[in-house]
């Protein structure tokens, strides 16, 4: 059973990292394949790191992943302890449905619904002007693009990122509420003494998952979202790789970006893996 599975994994993510040696070489896709260009070390490393917008699109990645990590976590774990209130459960699996539905929509569709939604004249700035708002470039303003970027992508997740959360009180011993009631606890008591240490290490967990994902920003929400207005704070490492290797076709220099980020993102990843091992006895691997 474990064969196809195992194939599919080595297809398509084992045999491409051959291509990371595009990385290290000046590389010409008509120079015989993949390492038939000629070897210049770490050259395109420090070209990267040389470029003047280079910085500030890793400033911008990093603030966009962080916020959608924090705040999407936090938001996720808020709306899992209330959904566990709820004593109706047809009201509860409508609720829990509605919200984790938006998971299933592609960027491509929820970036046309609300680039018109968002626009000088959508229904937003329409909302906003009965209030005597001038209306906001959201997607046109180096202010506004990435804290909107951020409530977006959290909108589309919470409800789906709930779901871990809610199984995860479900193997809460409900004995434990009923010993809390009895010394006196009430709902807010039980969640903070009770569900939130029941669901600890869930939390953990996750935390040390989305870490690795640090420099993950959103490519698919970003490309369709932003425009060249918002380059200096909407681009991140994803659009810039796009641009650099597909529309400018500088393969070498795209793939050490690209290898650039995922060793950040693996020595973070084993980063907190390490520290949530050490001070919350808790580990992945």
């Amino acid at each position: 059973m474990l064969l196809l599975p195992a194939f599919v994994v080595l297809l398509f993510n084992y045999v491409p990292l051959a291509g990371l040696s595009i990385a290290f070489q000046n590389y010409n896709p008509g120079s015989g394949g993949l390492f038939g260009g000629e070897f210049v070390g770490l050259k395109w490393f420090r070209t990267a790191m040389a470029l003047p917008d280079f910085p500030n699109i890793v400033r911008n990645t990093v603030v966009m992943a962080v916020g959608k990590i924090v705040l999407g976590q936090i938001f996720a774990i808020i709306f899992a302890l209330l959904l566990n209130e709820v004593g109706n459960p047809v009201y509860k699996r409508t609720v829990q449905t509605i919200t984790y539905f938006p998971h299933f929509l592609s960027w491509a569709i929820i970036g046309g619904i609300f680039t018109d939604m968002l626009s000088s004249s959508g229904i937003i700035n329409q909302f906003l002007g009965t209030f005597g708002v001038q209306p906001i470039f959201f997607l046109g303003s180096n202010q506004w693009f990435q804290p909107t970027m951020i409530i977006l992508e959290v909108w589309k997740e919470f409800g789906w990122g709930a779901i871990v959360y809610l199984a995860a009180m479900t193997g809460i011993n409900p004995e434990l509420y009923e010993s809390a009631a009895m010394d006196g606890a009430g709902r807010i008591k039980g969640i903070w003494h009770v569900t939130l240490p029941g669901i600890a290490s869930v939390i953990v967990m996750l935390s040390v998952l989305n870490i690795g994902g640090i420099l993950n920003a959103g490519f698919e929400q970003i490309l369709i979202m932003y425009n060249p207005a918002v380059y200096q704070t909407g681009d991140i490492l994803d659009t810039f790789i796009y641009r650099q290797g597909l529309l400018d076709a500088q393969y070498s220099l795209s793939t050490a970006i690209g290898l650039f980020k995922s060793v950040i993102s693996l020595v973070l990843t084993l980063t907190a893996n390490y520290l949530a091992c050490r001070y919350t006895d808790y580990r992945i691997f």
